[in-house]
């Protein structure tokens, strides 16, 4: 079962209505007693979730003697409960830009004066962590645009969700399930102009599941999308792994900056990266699917 045939449980716009009036009357603190309740009861009637978070740890186990018992599969399912809350604050102006913190002091430099010099940035992402964090270091006055690529579904739950916060901010939602010659021609456009991209490179679109990247990640099987890569090649601006990871009350981002940008060469960095960011925070993988293939 692939992540697009599940029903979203932690994320649809009542549950995301509700939690922000909590937030309004009580502060930020009932956010958090709300995701320990709800990984709770994820976990004990989300049988399917359990299941995935098991399959995942014991692919890792020799990895990092993590074992795939009911302990750490509930660890895992809180953390990304938090990681809701969390994206929930940035999106309400009420992060503090503070808790984000670059790893490389070097790369994020380098990072800046690309963006100061108005060149396009392309961003592949993954779902290690809370990528979310970095709007809190973008000014929501910037000449430039975030570009982001979504679901259907997904954008839908946003959307709703920032009409009923009545926040603003400077995204362009793209669909993965629309991708073509016209999104690459617009996103080229974007980019000439200096915009920002953001594309995850470990989840297939549901209408294009079959153009996708064979590969392994802990020498298990698995399926990257092929338009992430080629996109990333075809733009010819600088591209970028990023992960943004939670230690403690802060965000640590990891940025890795790509000089070998050919699709093929590009994934095959990108599974390495991808395993590096897991050995560091294997609690942080929120791929609560068959994202494996065990057949």
């Amino acid at each position: 079962m692939q992540w697009f045939q599940i029903k979203e449980q932690s994320a649809g716009k009542k549950r995301l209505v509700l939690s922000w009036y909590l937030y309004k009357v009580f502060g930020r603190n009932i956010l958090y007693v709300i995701a320990f309740f709800v990984a709770f009861f994820t976990f004990i009637f989300a049988s399917g979730i359990r299941k995935y978070s098991k399959t995942y740890f014991q692919i890792i186990e020799p990895h990092t003697g993590l074992k795939p018992n009911l302990f750490n599969q509930f660890k895992h399912i809180y953390s990304y409960a938090v990681s809701l809350v969390d994206k929930m604050l940035v999106y309400a102006g009420d992060f503090d830009s503070q808790n984000v913190v670059f790893v490389n002091e070097i790369e994020k430099k380098q990072f800046f004066e690309e963006i100061d010099k108005h060149k396009g940035v392309f961003f592949i992402s993954s779902h290690v962590g809370n990528i979310e964090v970095m709007h809190s270091l973008i000014p929501k006055d910037s000449d430039f645009d975030i570009n982001i690529f979504l679901s259907n579904k997904q954008s839908a739950i946003f959307n709703n969700f920032l009409n009923c916060i009545k926040q603003k901010f400077s995204v362009k939602l793209f669909f993965i399930e629309d991708i073509g010659v016209n999104t690459a021609i617009e996103l080229k456009e974007n980019l000439d102009k200096g915009d920002i991209v953001f594309i995850a490179g470990d989840r297939l679109a549901e209408t294009n599941s079959a153009k996708n990247i064979e590969a392994r990640l802990f020498s298990q099987k698995i399926f990257l999308p092929e338009g992430t890569f080629k996109f990333a090649e075809l733009m010819k601006v600088p591209v970028y792994f990023i992960s943004a990871v939670k230690v403690g009350n802060k965000y640590k981002i990891y940025l890795q900056k790509q000089t070998n940008t050919k699709e093929k060469e590009l994934a095959e960095s990108y599974i390495k990266y991808l395993e590096q960011m897991i050995l560091l925070c294997p609690f942080q993988f929120y791929n609560f699917y068959d994202f494996f293939i065990l057949k």
